[in-house]
């Protein structure tokens, strides 16, 4: 087991107003498996700023040119977290949504990692009821 040691005492991360967090299980569930790169960013993005209840209300626009997203990106990304369960939108307002009991995973597309597949197959057997 690889031992820790905190690195530099002086600049130990602490909580300055705001406060957000990312559930461990994000990445251990495979929830950051399930996204792609732009849903990745826009999601990271959301939970930024977003309030202790997940709400946001940044434009389109606004996040468009923070991140350097084109519309089309952000309507995709925007879509893909809706779908996956992640975030709520309701026109103006976003909320950042307790992770759903189990990742949703896009079918895959031409040409994707074979990597990338297996896992998704083994993922789908290991949630069918026997």
């Amino acid at each position: 087991m690889i031992e820790k040691r905190i690195l530099n005492p002086g600049r130990l991360r602490k909580i300055h107003g705001g406060f957000s967090y990312i559930p461990h299980r994000f990445l251990t569930d495979g929830f950051l498996a399930s996204l792609d790169q732009k849903e990745i960013l826009l999601y990271l993005f959301l939970i930024l700023v977003s309030d202790r209840h997940g709400l946001s209300y940044y434009s389109y626009d606004m996040i468009c040119s923070l991140m350097r997203l084109t519309l089309d990106e952000y309507i995709e990304a925007r879509d893909g977290l809706l779908k996956k369960d992640m975030i709520g939108f309701d026109g103006k307002i976003f909320q950042v949504l307790d992770l759903p009991a189990v990742p949703h995973f896009s079918a895959p597309m031409s040409g994707e990692d074979p990597a990338v597949v297996a896992r998704i197959i083994r993922q789908s057997l290991a949630e069918v009821p026997r």
